[in-house]
C-alpha cells in the first residue's frame, strides 16, 4: 500500500466531510474541527456521504500526501456518524483501508515472559 508506514496514528472524522475538498481543505478540517495539526505526521482520514468512499491525508515530512479511494464494490466499515474523532490502530487503519470490518481487528495478546530457572 502506498501511504504511511511503521508506527503511526491514525485519527478518523467520524462526520462526513464534503468531497470537493483538497488537500488544503482537509488541512483547514484538521485544524479546525478536529483540533489537530495536519503537519504532525498524523494520518487524518475522512468518509464522504457515501460510505464507498475514503481520503486521507498526512505529512511525509517533504509534503502533504492526499490520498483518495472508491470502492467498486461494497462500502467501508465506519463508525456511527456522529462529531468527534476516533483513533485507529495501524492494522485497523489497513482493514477499512482494504473495505474490511476494521472492529474485528484487536492488538495481539501480551505473553508473560518466561523466566529462567537456574
Amino acid at each position: 500500500m502506498i501511504g504511511p508506514a511503521g508506527q503511526v496514528r491514525v485519527l478518523v472524522a467520524t462526520r462526513p466531510v464534503d468531497f470537493r475538498k483538497g488537500a488544503e481543505g482537509l488541512a483547514a478540517v484538521v485544524r479546525e474541527a478536529m483540533h489537530g495539526d495536519p503537519f504532525s505526521g498524523v494520518v487524518y482520514v475522512f468518509r464522504a456521504k457515501r460510505a464507498d468512499r475514503v481520503k486521507l491525508i498526512f505529512w511525509d515530512g517533504s509534503g502533504m500526501v492526499l490520498v483518495a479511494k472508491r470502492l467498486e464494490d461494497g462500502q467501508f466499515r465506519w463508525p456511527k456518524i456522529e462529531d468527534g474523532v476516533m483513533r485507529l490502530s495501524a492494522a485497523q487503519f489497513q482493514a477499512l483501508f482494504e473495505g474490511l470490518d476494521w472492529r474485528r481487528v484487536h492488538a495481539p495478546r501480551r505473553s508473560a515472559r518466561p523466566v529462567a530457572t537456574s
